[in-house]
């Protein structure tokens, strides 16, 4: 039954961001385990399905993939236990399960988790554009690994539009023109699509060099995330 209290959500959650600026992977995960267990002591369900939401991706970027699809089983189970089906916490554990589902290499299962997110996002008056921006960025880059182009290009020009109500939204932006001009090159090879690389490139680097952007440890993870695309298609950033 628990006690009744709740676990401290908030620092869990600097705590870890602490552990992933160290790049510290076994002390994050014992962080994670160590709250979760709290979490179950305390009865605190909606505590639980934030630690199983921040385990879906500290195991997606360490690539333990039966830890991860564990992770994604226990918050879905979650949300039908506290009724959230149609909450914004819902569409974040959504989207968090499907974007852990490509980086395995599921992008149908992905696809299907992401079009759950939208149902719940697009019926959200409240929800924040930039909450869309990643949903539509993320269910592009699974159009465009099942080879669903036209459908990837559609969903990448909203995820540019909801950025661009985004104070900072630069960032996003030239991530997503770089899915862009991936998707091109895959779909019509390099030579065919060379201008169109370019033009998406080049509006690419601009937003990176934005003056008004700080240039703090998110600035350099995006740029250090970029950085392979550029190299590729012949840049130097």
């Amino acid at each position: 039954m628990g006690d009744g209290r709740s676990i401290p959500q908030q620092r869990i959650i600097q705590k870890m961001d602490e552990y992933m600026g160290r790049r510290d992977y076994a002390g994050a995960e014992r962080h994670l385990l160590y709250w979760l267990e709290e979490a179950k002591y305390c009865g605190d369900r909606r505590g639980e399905l934030m630690v199983r939401n921040e385990m879906i991706g500290h195991y997606r970027k360490t690539g333990e993939k039966e830890k991860a699809f564990e992770s994604i089983d226990q918050a879905l189970r979650l949300l039908e236990a506290l009724d959230y089906r149609g909450s914004i916490s819902a569409g974040t554990t959504y989207v968090n399960a499907a974007t852990a589902c490509s980086a395995f290499g599921m992008d149908g299962r992905a696809l299907e988790l992401f079009e759950e997110a939208r149902e719940v996002y697009e019926n959200s008056p409240a929800v924040q554009p930039q909450l869309l921006g990643g949903l539509y960025n993320n269910m592009g880059l699974a159009c465009a690994a099942l080879g669903r182009f036209r459908e990837a290009d559609v969903l990448y020009r909203m995820a540019l539009a909801q950025m661009e109500k985004v104070s900072g939204g630069e960032l996003e932006q030239a991530i997503t023109l770089i899915n862009m001009a991936e998707a091109a090159e895959r779909e019509k090879g390099m030579e065919q699509a060379d201008r169109e690389i370019a033009d998406l490139m080049d509006r690419a680097l601009e937003l990176l060099e934005t003056p008004s952007l700080p240039r703090d440890g998110y600035y350099d993870f995006v740029r250090e995330k970029c950085a392979p695309a550029f190299a590729h298609y012949g840049y130097i950033l």
